[in-house]
């Protein structure tokens, strides 16, 4: 799959110093899927940064075969966001 990073969203990135690595990890194997607003998705992974457990949150839409990322953020507020399995 291909993934595109709007502008915008690669410069969010930056500011709250996301590698486009993490990104890519999290849009190609997500430990989870999530609808979000207006058909967009939200793909969940879990990392361990400095020690601490963060939700990393991209958000896009999918394009055909490509992924487009508008932005993309980390959260300490896991159970928020996790969306438990029935």
């Amino acid at each position: 799959m291909e993934i595109e990073i709007i502008p915008l969203a690669s410069k969010k990135m930056f500011q709250r110093g996301i590698s486009i690595e993490m990104v890519k990890e999290t849009v190609e194997k997500p430990d989870q899927i999530v609808d979000g607003y207006m058909n967009r998705k939200v793909k969940q992974k879990i990392y361990y940064l400095s020690g601490k457990k963060k939700l990393l949150r991209v958000i896009g839409e999918d394009e055909g075969n490509k992924f487009v990322v508008i932005t993309a953020y980390l959260t300490s507020k896991i159970e928020g966001y996790w969306r438990n399995e029935l």
